[in-house]
């Protein structure tokens, strides 16, 4: 008991959510802490090293290859009148030498050719026809919905005249160009898209002279356009390990459902209709988020989610929700939801989405949150939950759960929940559960006792039927009697009247 009292919530420092360079903007985990702008300057950084690191060895490599090349033609251009045997000698090792460091020297500079080549940004036209099969946001044979966004983004782009031409020509470029980089890492792929999103902002705000809200309209629209015809090349990629995190936290939540509201410490009250209506909603708005192509849409299904989240805490306390309580709450509609796919879309909002949108506003934080939420759930153990190491082990294996007592092995005893039961909403609703299957129970054996006995009265009443039959019939024995023949006028009581019948007459001819 008295640890169950020194339990407290789970709680988070709004500091904590933030940039760790102290930017202001929100941070993520999936860019070690730092927001979109400050990781792309530390990926931007450290990629640029990588680069003159590679430069340098494939220059440090061609040097020795030239040296040691230079050394075997001055070893061949000696007199033929000597030995021959030391220059094979020192051929073998050499060949050796030269295979090992050609080698290295292939994959070094395959990393560098593939950011300054120009095959690289564009494939042939030759290869696009001969190579593989075009994917499938490019071809014609697109969705309905891929159909029906791409003539929105037209009649958007009408309403800007000369700039939306442009616009359009330089997103129907990118997409063309993105169908060409097969090869590209998950990151590089984000990198194309964020760079292209950030220079197209660039010029859009040239032009409208410093109209930020335009400039945003106009590059929601593009996202939306882009990542549509993108989404089925860009989605968990095959490069990533992104669908064996998937199921790794989707089999992390199922190990976890027997958590409930207390252990969490969660503000919420399910008995109230309305509560529980919201807990419905917040769930559904989760598992949505799956269905939906552009980033934008999926964080507006997080967004919901949260706002139904705050107005059950609102409901349950009758007062404003604190970031203390939502957090949480959070924790709990994950859990109970277990959204699919939950780490890639997770990942994609990170990778695609306008990085304004993550760095400020309701959409980032709540995305920040939901990231510490996830995070939360994978490190979950004993201590996060004030239980035993031993109690939460059996737990996580399936031997017990803390809503079935191994005391009796069986149900509880349909009692009135008293002392903490009666403060367990779980609890309370599994003793009404019991409840009413004991009185279906009992309903259900007058029910087979009424049916029995009807059937009985059938039986009954369906012999005393066949005996009255039979005593009628033993009675009254049937007999069938054939009627006489007569003539066809035997009846006509009016014959003599008749005129007689007509003979018949030969007239000679």
């Amino acid at each position: 008991m008295s640890q169950r009292k020194e339990r407290r919530g789970i709680h988070v420092d709004q500091s904590e959510l933030h940039c760790n360079k102290g930017c202001g903007y929100y941070g993520n985990a999936a860019w070690q802490g730092l927001c979109s702008k400050c990781w792309r300057e530390e990926y931007q950084r450290a990629r640029q090293k990588q680069i003159q690191e590679d430069w340098a060895l494939a220059e440090k490599l061609q040097r020795e290859e030239e040296v040691a090349y230079a050394s075997i033609q001055g070893a061949q251009s000696q007199p033929l009148s000597q030995p021959q045997a030391p220059p094979q000698a020192s051929l073998a090792p050499f060949s050796k030498f030269e295979e090992k460091k050609t080698n290295e020297k292939t994959r070094k500079v395959t990393t560098v050719k593939k950011f300054f080549s120009p095959s690289s940004r564009t494939a042939p036209k030759k290869e696009n026809q001969e190579g593989k099969t075009p994917s499938p946001s490019i071809s014609r044979q697109s969705s309905i919905e891929t159909d029906r966004v791409s003539r929105d983004f037209v009649d958007f782009l009408k309403t800007l005249h000369k700039p939306g031409r442009e616009v359009h020509k330089q997103s129907r470029a990118f997409i063309e160009i993105m169908a060409n980089k097969k090869d590209l890492s998950a990151d590089e792929l984000s990198e194309c898209v964020q760079d292209f999103y950030q220079n197209l902002s660039d010029r859009l705000m040239t032009h409208f002279k410093g109209s930020s809200e335009r400039v945003e309209r106009v590059m929601d629209e593009v996202e939306k356009y882009i990542m549509t015809r993108l989404y089925k090349s860009v989605f968990c990629p095959e490069t990533t390990d992104d669908e064996e995190k998937d199921l790794a936290t989707q089999n992390r939540i199922r190990a976890l459902h027997w958590v409930d509201i207390q252990m969490l410490c969660v503000p919420v009250d399910e008995e109230i209709p309305e509560v529980s209506d919201n807990v419905v909603k917040a769930i559904t708005d989760v598992i949505e988020m799956d269905s939906k192509r552009v980033p934008r849409d999926k964080l507006a299904c997080i967004t919901r989610c949260s706002k139904h989240i705050f107005s059950a805490i609102k409901i349950t306390k009758s007062e404003p929700a604190s970031a203390d309580d939502f957090l949480p709450t959070l924790i709990y509609i994950v859990l109970k939801a277990n959204p699919p796919r939950l780490q890639s879309n997770i990942q994609y909002i990170t990778r695609f989405c306008n990085p304004s949108r993550l760095m400020t506003g309701e959409d980032g934080y709540y995305f920040t949150n939901l990231c510490c939420a996830v995070a939360f759930i994978e490190k979950l153990d004993a201590q996060s939950l004030n239980l035993d190491p031993e109690d939460f082990e059996r737990y996580m294996s399936g031997q017990t759960s803390p809503r079935r007592p191994e005391a009796d092995g069986g149900w509880p005893q349909v009692d009135p929940p008293t002392g903490s039961a009666a403060s367990s909403p779980a609890l309370s609703q599994v003793y009404q559960n019991l409840d009413l299957l004991s009185g279906l129970g009992s309903r259900q054996d007058r029910v087979l006792e009424g049916v029995q006995s009807l059937q009985r009265d059938l039986i009954t009443w369906q012999e005393s039927v066949e005996r009255e039959v039979q005593e009628i019939l033993e009675k009254y024995p049937l007999e069938i009697r054939l009627p006489a023949p007569s003539a066809i006028d035997s009846d006509n009581v009016e014959n003599d009247r008749l005129p007689p019948p007509l003979t018949p007459q030969v007239f000679a001819g």
